[in-house]
């Protein structure tokens, strides 16, 4: 490969694919785009990339290819018919899914002569390149440290380790903890909205509420390590089981759904039953095992 050749490939340009590729423009890496539908490549052509036609043109075009695709089959899809032209690439597949996925994708791409990061994406596209957007990685150490270089224009670069598996278990655990806060959020607006109150006067509050609230991982993460979940117990569970019926109740005379908390309601009480009333809400993840 030459001087002049691209160093690095975009497979799939969707909003977040199309900001990845934004990001290494803007910092002056030779870039090969590819996307199903050609047009979607039209606006960075125009800034400096360069077309691929197919995604093994792509794929040769570059030592290192950075796939973001829909899922997993979507990625098997666009990489399955090229399989002669993967040995000696490093694919970084920034897709989001599972860690089983992740660790399969890692070994077929092995049995083709690839070396493999998987990847998680902690950010939105209009964050991409900025100081809040971190990525997660996983693979062979010295796969990501190869290649981190470029994966620092994306973000601050995260690495979680040899087991390609990590960062997806890392990207899943943290969207979960994202989408209980959005839901507890959903439900207190359907609260105030049913009272008509503007959800934008409720907001601020809200947002105060849910900052004091910043330090609770730390020290729920404590107690579920330790095992011990009497350990600075400042609200039995045993009083907040007893108190969450009025979130049930409060939702039907206002006329709203109680869906979105309800499963929360079910694993207090069983705790409780399991006779864990004296100890911290923290607890209930001993229910969520199988």
């Amino acid at each position: 490969m030459s001087d002049d050749e691209p160093v690095v490939s975009v497979l799939g340009l969707g909003a977040m694919g199309t900001a990845l590729a934004e990001a290494l423009l803007a910092t002056g890496h030779r870039t090969t785009v590819w996307n199903r539908t050609a047009e979607k490549a039209d606006p960075l052509v125009a800034r400096g990339a360069a077309r691929a036609d197919t995604a093994a043109d792509a794929i040769i075009a570059s030592r290192l290819v950075v796939v973001c695709l829909l899922d997993y089959d979507s990625v098997s899809q666009v990489l399955a018919p090229h399989t002669d032209v993967l040995a000696g690439r490093t694919l970084v597949n920034l897709t989001n899914g599972t860690p089983g996925q992740a660790r399969r994708m890692a070994a077929w791409a092995a049995d083709h002569g690839a070396d493999y990061l998987d990847g998680g994406i902690m950010a939105v596209p209009p964050m991409i390149a900025t100081p809040a957007a971190f990525l997660l990685y996983s693979g062979p150490s010295g796969v990501f440290e190869k290649s981190r270089p470029v994966l620092d224009v994306f973000g601050e670069s995260v690495y979680l380790g040899s087991d390609p598996g990590m960062a997806a278990l890392h990207d899943l655990a943290l969207l979960s903890g994202m989408y209980g806060t959005i839901m507890g959020a959903l439900q207190a607006f359907a609260m105030v909205r049913s009272a008509g109150v503007p959800t934008t006067e409720f907001a601020p509050l809200l947002s105060r509420w849910m900052g004091s609230m910043g330090g609770w991982p730390a020290a729920a993460a404590e107690q579920i390590d330790k095992g011990d979940y009497r350990d600075g117990v400042v609200s039995n569970l045993a009083m907040q089981a007893a108190a969450y019926p009025n979130f049930r109740a409060a939702a039907e005379e206002l006329g709203i759904s109680f869906e979105l908390l309800a499963p929360l309601h079910s694993l207090m009480r069983r705790r409780v039953a399991d006779g864990h009333g004296h100890e911290d809400l923290t607890g209930v993840i001993e229910l969520l095992k199988k």
